[in-house]
């Protein structure tokens, strides 16, 4: 790759971009074998693995609202890669297709049987439930979500596109007034969708801190996709010089509280339903600490929030480049895996049972998710080159 030092922008983009392409389309490909084969064991893979790159694209439009309302001057030269990553949220509108048309392979609600008091599979509590788990809603709720975060993150891009040609005050305002409500919507959506996607493949089952919980895992993925996306700029020899060992050490920062966030999120939820003892709700952890689930959930508190808290914790690991890099790895390994906990024991409660359709699924997306985002982030200068932060940004030296 190579950088014109004065516009900021890539004057050779490499093949990074095609070769995500080319293996998004092939993995894809190789999965589309799986479903003809099993779509019982590949819609479930599927979803997983669409949920996982979905919620880094949500991380990166929470990160660039968070940005503009608290007025932060060190994250200005992280500010376009975090447009770029919520960027990709129209194409997650369309991969979203094969959930829908998996629904009645992954909703046990969406059959329409277990409302009917006539039917043997009628499901009383679920009956009580209908107004809001019918599949007309839930496509119209769809609908709704991801209206508000492609709205949200074509009105952010496009203002910061304009800031690019011709800088005013009025358009930081501008910023600064979606982010205000669109954080609002955010929560909202994010929360909603959480509960529609991922909570309700076991309907019986509920959890109020639940949209929270998915919200700190996918900040913590997105911090670490750009840890890894700026190490990965640098060892090319592009912006090295821009985004620092000084941001680094802020991102770090930013993942070690938000480790500590995620597992009081998941203490809080596991402690205040397992100590209420209500059948209904601590069930779903009890087929989560039985057979082999019990290691996937062993691995989770340690790998989730164990080794990365004590990776973290010391100013010299969050300031070196190559550490930090392992540990965004690490988590991102481990955020798919908190994922894959939450949506496979609902279809295998005897134990876990990985496919190779997790692989493909999960390459599959990715190549296309991480192609949109290079063809968009390369697009454009790298950094927000108008942006009256831009300098002190570049200086930016921690305390």
């Amino acid at each position: 790759m190579k950088l014109d030092g004065t516009t900021y922008r890539l004057t050779d983009t490499g093949n990074l971009g095609r070769i995500a392409l080319i293996t998004g389309l092939v993995f894809l490909a190789v999965s589309a074998i799986g479903y003809a084969q099993n779509p019982g064991r590949f819609f479930p893979a599927y979803l997983t693995a669409y949920v996982y790159w979905l919620t880094i694209a949500l991380g990166g439009l929470f990160f660039t609202m968070l940005h503009h309302l608290t007025g932060a001057r060190w994250s200005t030269v992280l500010r376009r890669l975090s447009e770029s990553i919520a960027g990709t949220l129209p194409l997650m509108l369309v991969l979203f297709i094969p959930v829908i048309l998996g629904l009645h392979d992954l909703f046990h609600w969406s059959h329409s049987e277990i409302y009917d008091p006539s039917s043997p599979a009628f499901d009383e509590l679920l009956s009580k439930k209908e107004p809001y788990l019918n599949t007309t809603f839930f496509y119209i709720r769809a609908a709704i979500y991801f209206a508000v975060w492609i709205v949200l993150s074509g009105v952010l891009g496009r203002t910061s596109l304009r800031q690019d040609q011709r800088h005013s005050a009025g358009q930081m305002q501008n910023l600064r007034r979606v982010s205000a409500p669109g954080m609002v919507a955010f929560g909202l959506t994010l929360t909603f969708a959480s509960f529609d996607w991922l909570m309700s493949l076991d309907a019986h089952w509920y959890s109020t801190i639940f949209g929270v919980y998915i919200f700190s895992g996918a900040f913590l993925a997105i911090l670490s996709f750009m840890v890894l996306m700026g190490a990965y700029m640098r060892k090319s020899g592009v912006l090295a010089d821009v985004i620092t060992v000084e941001h680094y050490h802020d991102i770090g920062k930013l993942a070690f509280a938000f480790i500590i966030f995620w597992a009081y999120m998941a203490f809080s939820q596991y402690f205040l339903i397992w100590y209420a003892n209500i059948p209904e709700e601590n069930y779903w952890y009890l087929y989560r600490w039985d057979s082999s689930w019990k290691s996937v959930s062993l691995i989770i508190v340690f790998g989730h929030f164990v080794i990365p808290f004590l990776g973290l914790l010391t100013r010299a690991a969050k300031r070196s480049v190559g550490f930090l890099t392992s540990m965004a790895v690490w988590i991102l390994i481990m955020h798919w895996v908190d994922l894959y906990w939450l949506v496979m024991p609902t279809h295998h409660q005897s134990g876990a049972h990985f496919s190779w359709m997790d692989v493909t699924t999960l390459l599959g997306v990715g190549g296309l998710f991480f192609w949109y985002f290079w063809k968009r982030y390369t697009a454009r200068a790298l950094v927000p080159v108008n942006d009256p932060n831009l300098a002190a940004s570049i200086r930016f030296i921690n305390a």
